[in-house]
């Protein structure tokens, strides 16, 4: 299978002034930057998923064209896509455009599936487009056919997770004003949870973005987020694009923002939430989770239902993504070429030869999360019954793992 990468001749340069903010919308919304986060395109030479290059912002808004699988498979693991929900969505269109191009779908489900193992989105995504894919097949259509399905399977998920972000975005604003009567919120973030993430205008990030035009949103802190910067480059971006009051801190200061009063809530998102209510998401979650406990400061978790694996019994058995060390003894700025994830080139900032533990996420136990909130609603207190009760709501019987 051909390994096709490439960066489109064309980039577009964010504006000056903020883009004017984008209501809530049953399908995927206008981009809020130059290109979309990730879309599917049909030049004369065939299909491609075209894909936001987030390792180049905040400097630049440039495109990635990935023509097959291994492409997307690639751009997956270097950050170029990152986010659990756009993951799942990417996952889709990947599978769907192996079987566009003729490639084998099971060989590029597999292979996507396994390109970040800790988002159970990605999974889903892949899985349900593999599965959509051999349901045409049984049904007797031909290749042309098959691949529509998938392709559909890939769109209709796309859309679902705009709808999930605006239902999401509702149930966390009435959440807060209910922990926070008379507005005038200041929220703590980590890593990037906003469009960049979803198909819509993303989960935790979303939630703040209402509280924003509604005018309770006082300050947004957003957590740098170390090794990698989501935050800095990404989080502080949007929310500078929708002319929102932020602040960025180092990931270390969040405990003297705590004791100082300065936090009302935290708004995170999650990469896979375990049956029991365990929540892996960016590293550094677990600590401003222990953090809020002790200041008695709400700590709520955003997701959709996708991201719930009734499939994971618990926190010990979410596999954790162990990343390159570089990414800790190396900073990489924007515009730096990346030619795998096991690559650096970026600025060293430790001794040469310095080992490096570098897991991408950590898990927060049920108990120190205050609510886990969904578009089909809200879990409080977190329990195995309640987000069984939710998922069985929401039909999500089914793990990402499904197919394997």
């Amino acid at each position: 299978m051909a390994d096709h990468y490439a960066q489109s001749g064309e980039s577009v340069r964010p504006s000056a002034t903020p883009a004017a903010p984008a209501p809530p919308v049953a399908s995927p919304p206008a981009a809020l930057f130059g290109v979309p986060t990730i879309r599917w395109d049909e030049p004369p030479e065939g299909p491609v998923v075209v894909l936001l290059d987030q390792t180049r912002l905040p400097a630049e808004e440039s495109e990635l064209v990935c023509t097959d699988a291994p492409a997307l498979v690639q751009a997956i693991r270097t950050l170029a896509v990152r986010g659990a929900p756009v993951l799942g969505i990417a996952g889709a269109y990947g599978v769907a455009l192996a079987a566009a191009r003729g490639f084998d779908v099971d060989e590029a489900a597999d292979a996507l599936a396994g390109a970040r193992p800790t988002a159970v989105n990605l999974a889903y995504g892949a899985r349900r487009a593999q599965e959509a894919h051999r349901a045409a097949v049984t049904r007797g259509a031909d290749e042309r056919g098959a691949a529509a399905a998938a392709l559909a399977a890939a769109r209709a998920l796309h859309k679902e997770d705009a709808e999930a972000s605006a239902r999401m975005a509702v149930h966390g604003l009435a959440l807060l004003d209910e922990l926070m009567p008379g507005g005038g919120h200041r929220v703590l973030t980590h890593c990037n949870t906003g469009a960049l993430v979803s198909g819509g205008e993303g989960t935790a990030f979303a939630v703040a973005l209402a509280a924003h035009r509604q005018g309770r949103l006082r300050r947004l802190w957003v957590d740098e987020t170390r090794p990698l910067l989501q935050g800095a480059r990404l989080t502080a971006y949007e929310a500078a694009r929708n002319d929102m009051p932020y602040t960025l801190l180092t990931d270390n200061a969040a405990g003297s923002l705590f004791a100082s009063g300065e936090v009302d809530a935290v708004l995170i998102g999650a990469d896979r939430i375990a049956a029991d209510g365990s929540v892996a998401n960016k590293v550094g979650s677990y600590p401003l989770a222990v953090l809020a406990r002790y200041h008695h400061v709400p700590f709520v978790v955003v997701a959709p239902v996708t991201t719930v694996d009734p499939g994971t019994p618990d926190g010990a058995a979410i596999e954790v993504e162990q990343r390159a060390g570089h990414e800790v003894t190396e900073v990489t700025v924007p515009f730096a070429p990346v030619a795998g994830p096991e690559t650096g080139g970026g600025i060293a900032v430790a001794p040469l030869g310095t080992q490096a533990y570098n897991p991408a996420f950590d898990v927060t136990p049920p108990e120190l999360v205050t609510a886990i909130v969904t578009e089909e609603g809200v879990v409080s207190p977190v329990t195995a019954e309640g987000l069984a009760e939710l998922c069985a709501r929401a039909g999500r019987v089914t793990t990402g793992r499904t197919g394997q």
